[in-house]
C-alpha cells in the first residue's frame, strides 16, 4: 500500500543534502590505543638500531632480531600497517545520509557490513530507541542503525526527510514543517 503523498509528486522530487555520520568516539579507542602501541614499537625500533651495542634495546632488539624469523623491523612495520589499516576502517564506520537513501557501514565482530536503502524501500523511521535508531523497510524488517558521534543531529535529518518524503516517523522533536526553500538551491532533479 502507497504511502499518502504531499502535494502531487513532491514527495518524490526532495533530495537531502549528504551528510554523513561517523562512529561514536568509544567505537575509536581500540583502534587509536592499537595505533599508539604500533607507533611505540616503531619507536623502539628506530631507538634500538641507533644506540650503541652493548645496550639492553641493541642487543634485545637488533641482535634478536637478526637471529629470529624476521627482523625487528620488518614486524614493527607490519604492526604499524596493521594499525593503520584497523584505524582507516574503524573511522569508515557510520551512516551517510544521500539524496536517493540512507548507507551505513558497520562491522560487528569484525565482519564488515554495507547497506543501503532507497527512500522508497523505507515504510517507517523509528527514533524513540533508546540507543539506535531504525528504519522499518518495505519488506517488513527492521534494520537498525549504527551507533554515531551525533546521534540527534542523525535523527534530526532523517526526521526532516522523513516529514518531506511523507514518510512515517516514530518518535522525534516533531517538525510540523516542510524544509526551507532555500535548501533546493543549486538542486536540479
Amino acid at each position: 500500500m502507497a504511502r499518502p503523498s504531499r502535494p502531487p509528486g513532491f514527495d518524490m522530487t526532495y533530495r537531502p543534502t549528504e551528510s554523513s555520520f561517523g562512529p561514536p568516539f568509544a567505537a575509536r579507542i581500540p583502534s587509536l590505543l592499537y595505533l599508539g602501541l604500533a607507533l611505540a614499537g616503531v619507536a623502539a625500533v628506530i631507538a634500538a638500531e641507533h644506540s650503541s651495542s652493548n645496550s639492553w634495546l641493541y642487543v634485545n632488539i637488533v641482535e634478536r632480531g637478526v637471529r629470529g624469523f624476521m627482523s625487528a623491523r620488518v614486524c614493527a612495520g607490519l604492526l604499524l600497517v596493521g594499525a593503520i589499516s584497523s584505524f582507516l576502517r574503524t573511522n569508515m564506520r557510520g551512516v551517510r545520509v544521500r539524496g536517493d537513501g540512507v548507507d551505513y557501514r558497520d562491522s560487528s565482530l569484525g565482519w564488515p557490513r554495507a547497506r543501503r536503502f532507497k527512500w522508497a524501500q523505507i515504510d517507517r523511521i523509528v527514533l524513540d530507541m533508546p540507543s539506535h535508531i531504525a528504519l522499518d523497510l518495505w519488506d517488513g524488517t527492521r534494520s537498525f542503525l549504527p551507533a554515531v558521534d551525533d546521534r540527534a543531529a542523525l535523527a534530526m535529518v532523517l526526521e526532516k526527510v522523513g516529514h518531506a518524503r511523507a514518510i512515517p516517523v516514530r518518535g522525534g522533536v516533531g517538525l510540523d514543517e516542510l524544509p526551507e526553500e532555500d535548501e533546493f538551491a543549486g538542486e536540479e532533479a
